[in-house]
């Protein structure tokens, strides 16, 4: 399907949406497609991310298909979004108005916001804003470890801010994060900025230095095997819970066998790792002994990865931290050169 053809199933299903629950007072486009051409094949792993806009906040609807296409369904509140200066500071946010990705905007409100982001979007100043707010996230997320939180649930607090450093040059580069595919959006906009070799030492920082596409798809076998338990119980509660049923499975395994096809097995792990540790976390609090029991798998990934134990992971967290200065001088000199044009 044509992203097009696919972005004209959300606009419908917001639509319906909104005459169904009128505490939806808007909805944007957000993601991958924000940044493709309307004629351009959406891959079968892909998905067409929605943000709902609200008065208060509401449940994440996650994964859905309306149509044929699939759906990731977010949601922000009024008060989470801001003013125009609160958006274009925000390295989440500011995207999504970069270009003409409302949806629906009853009150006017969403497109005074586009119009005021996307006039200054590559203005140094927000992009300066933006870069540091990638950085605070790292800081803050790798210095405060919860040493009481279940395994799982440690290995999620340790790699989604430590993953962000991949995030960082390309908000400098004014290009759009992805989610999935961040290390290889950092390894493009490495290359494009003259830093390609600086990407195997960001690569390191995930996987200390490589694991086989062989070892990939036995992870990716090994994921298979308690991703379809998890679909299978309730997950109410977990955000991410609907990312782990049946309409989510193409995103985790069509998504990581295109990367390992195209030579990426390594970035592929960022996603099967945080897949990994999310059903972990789901069976941990509604089927411990089926949680006990699968561990080995979920221990062997950990232990190629070289993020076994807290310690591990502290060493690797505190290094990455050490590492920051470096990266910053990366990043502005990145953003510079994107400025530039």
């Amino acid at each position: 399907m044509r992203v097009g053809a696919a972005r004209a199933v959300a606009v419908d299903w917001v639509r319906q949406r909104m005459r169904v629950d009128p505490s939806v007072r808007g909805a944007v486009f957000s993601g991958s497609t924000l940044g493709m051409p309307e004629d351009a094949e959406l891959p079968a792993s892909s998905d067409v991310d929605v943000v709902l806009v609200r008065d208060s906040p509401a449940t994440k609807l996650g994964k859905l298909t309306h149509r044929g296409v699939l759906l990731d369904v977010g949601a922000v509140t009024w008060d989470e979004l801001g003013g125009p200066e609160d958006v274009l500071g925000s390295w989440v946010f500011a995207p999504m108005f970069r270009t003409d990705g409302v949806i629906a905007d009853p009150s006017g409100r969403l497109a005074v916001l586009s119009e005021r982001v996307a006039a200054v979007f590559a203005d140094p100043v927000w992009v300066r804003r933006r870069c540091a707010g990638v950085r605070r996230r790292v800081e803050v997320g790798l210095r405060v470890p919860d040493a009481e939180a279940p395994p799982a649930e440690q290995v999620l607090a340790w790699v989604f801010p430590a993953s962000l450093v991949a995030v960082w040059p390309a908000v400098a580069g004014l290009v759009d994060p992805t989610v999935r595919r961040r290390y290889v959006r950092a390894a493009e906009v490495l290359e494009r900025f003259g830093f390609a070799g600086r990407y195997p030492e960001l690569l390191a920082t995930l996987d200390s230095g490589g694991v086989g596409a062989g070892r990939v798809r036995e992870h990716l076998a090994g994921l298979a095997v308690v991703f379809d338990e998890v679909a299978g119980l309730p997950r109410e509660g977990f955000a991410f819970g609907a990312d782990l049923g049946a309409a989510g499975r193409p995103v985790v395994f069509d998504g990581a066998a295109e990367l390992v096809a195209a030579g990426r097995h390594r970035e592929a792990m960022f996603w099967v790792l945080v897949t990994y540790a999310r059903c972990h976390a789901v069976l941990a609090s509604v089927a411990p002994r089926r949680e006990r029991a699968l561990r080995p798998a979920f221990a062997a990934m950990l232990a190629d990865l070289g993020v076994a134990s807290a310690a591990d992971r502290r060493r690797r967290a505190d290094a990455l931290l050490a590492a920051l200065p470096g990266w910053q001088a990366v990043v502005d000199a990145v953003a510079a050169r994107a400025v530039a044009g």
